[in-house]
């Protein structure tokens, strides 16, 4: 035990040190500015040469205020500018936007890391990896977890039989959109632009994928509910969701998520001998709790937040773009979770059980 809990934060993904992957970042809003760019500024293997927004002057003047070299508009980012300064790009903008990007970054040869969900709908997905595939690009899908120690160790443990046969899994991410963004017209509450909904498509994913790659195991059956109550939910069905899915192998899991709630991550997976419950799980600071018979023990991170979740996200990216090992997850991983998505709002509208 003492030799896995000195390895803990170890990177035993990292196939080289070696390298620069040169990034242009799409979409200049907080998390992109605050988050994503000092990330990829700590990180090991990448750089920020270019700065892509609604405008030529907007890019500029924030490529000038963050010492990025180049700044750049959409449209010239579409037309092939400053391709020369960029290995691969960063997709930050609101869902229904990334498919445009990523064909573009496409067309031009650049390896793409977008984030998630990977687009607004099922159908988008598909020809964003149609793109992909078809330029023969790598397209990474951000999810951060996969490459944080806890969600890793978790998946070591239940590959090596910690938890025995895994029974049931309950997650829930929650989280005060509203104070957090006092603004009712943002993009998570428009479904043009985020897709079937808020709380599922934004939050539900964290807890699905997390555990589809602890577990290895896809769902095959989901019924669920939905409800929404404050105004600036009119137009989407979840402000609260809640989903039962089974999973490959008769697994049973649980699912609440909720943009108006009390801020709150776990995802717990119980097997016939023992359980792993990751609390707090997905906002930047996960925490394992483990417990087997009589014994128990707790596991957290030194100094881990979500910029540095990013900064393993965006090292892990670039070590396999610099290696031409395949990415993790990639387009086709992301797409399966649209569908997952998409079958608990038709399981929501119908009531009726929906089939994977």
């Amino acid at each position: 035990m003492k030799d896995w809990l000195d390895s803990y934060d170890d990177r035993d993904w990292q196939t080289t040190t070696e390298g620069t992957v040169r990034y242009a970042l799409l979409g200049l809003g907080w998390w992109t500015i605050d988050v994503a760019l000092p990330a990829i500024q700590h990180s090991d293997l990448g750089e920020v040469t270019t700065f892509v927004s609604s405008s030529t002057e907007k890019a500029e003047r924030l490529a000038a205020e963050n010492d990025v070299d180049h700044g750049i508009s959409y449209e010239e980012f579409h037309d092939g500018a400053a391709t020369d300064a960029y290995d691969a790009v960063y997709v930050g903008t609101p869902n229904a936007y990334h498919l445009e990007y990523v064909e573009s970054a496409a067309e031009h040869g650049k390896a793409v890391l977008c984030e998630k969900p990977m687009e607004s709908t099922v159908e988008r997905a598909e020809q964003m990896v149609e793109a992909a595939e078809s330029a023969d690009v790598p397209l990474m899908i951000a999810y951060r977890m996969q490459t944080d120690p806890a969600v890793r160790r978790a998946k070591e443990l239940v590959q090596d039989g910690f938890v025995g046969d895994p029974v049931s899994v309950y997650g829930n991410n929650s989280q005060p959109l509203l104070e957090m963004i006092p603004d009712h017209d943002q993009w998570r509450l428009d479904p043009d632009r985020s897709g079937y909904g808020t709380s599922v498509m934004d939050l539900g994913i964290y807890s699905l994928n997390t555990t589809r790659f602890i577990l290895d195991r896809d769902p095959v059956a989901v019924q669920s509910q939905m409800s929404s109550h404050h105004e600036a939910f009119d137009a989407v069905p979840d402000e609260r969701s809640g989903a039962l899915l089974t999973l490959e192998g008769g697994v049973k899991m649980v699912t609440t998520d909720s943009q108006r709630a009390h801020e709150d991550t776990q995802l717990k997976i119980t097997g016939t001998e023992g359980q792993i419950d990751l609390r707090p799980a997905f906002h930047g600071e996960c925490t394992m709790h483990l417990s087997r018979g009589d014994v128990t023990a707790t596991v957290s991170h030194e100094a881990f937040d979500s910029q540095r979740e990013m900064r393993e996200e965006f090292d892990f990216f670039a070590d396999r773009v610099l290696t031409g090992e395949p990415v993790v997850a990639d387009g086709r991983h992301g797409l399966q979770d649209m569908r997952i998505v998409r079958a608990i709002h038709q399981a929501a509208e119908s009531g009726d059980v929906v089939e994977l």
